[in-house]
């Protein structure tokens, strides 16, 4: 990354229709609304992190979510739960500092291990993510149901 490079910063609720523009480049497409409504419930809570990288033109070149996890079966860990950096500007370092700055969160918090689940058809992700130290340690199938009303 050179000098002068985007600027990480906590995510915002004003960020919200950048933060949906770049999730549906992921694969999951939301209005801006519906993620405005997201992120004030993330955003409050200490065991969240959410965080932008932002160009020097002032757009949003990525994010991050993370979240501490409590588990019973296995010690208190980081998870990283969502990563997407603008297409144009993948390959440039984003990725690198973003989950560098989640890193930094979780071992500033006592967490002594990081966790993060990639899709197996996200092929470009599993290289990306061993390069910055990350190793499989499983595979698994991934089950929901609906309950309930509206999302």
């Amino acid at each position: 990354m050179t000098p002068g490079g985007p600027h990480i910063r906590p995510v915002t609720r004003e960020d919200a229709a950048a933060v949906a523009a770049l999730s549906g480049q992921l694969g999951y497409p939301i209005s801006a609304e519906a993620m405005a409504t997201r992120l004030e419930r993330l955003l409050g809570r200490d065991n969240q992190l959410v965080l932008a990288a932002v160009g020097g033109d002032g757009a949003l070149a990525g994010w991050i979510h993370a979240a501490e996890q409590d588990l019973v079966e296995t010690e208190r860990r980081c998870e990283i739960l969502g990563l997407v950096v603008e297409g144009r500007r993948r390959r440039s370092g984003i990725g690198r500092r973003l989950v560098a700055e989640v890193e930094r969160w979780a071992a500033g918090r006592g967490m002594r291990q990081m966790s993060v689940r990639s899709n197996v058809a996200r092929e470009e992700s599993h290289p990306f993510y061993e390069a910055q130290g990350y190793g499989r340690v499983k595979t698994q199938q991934v089950y929901r149901k609906p309950i309930g009303g509206s999302p």
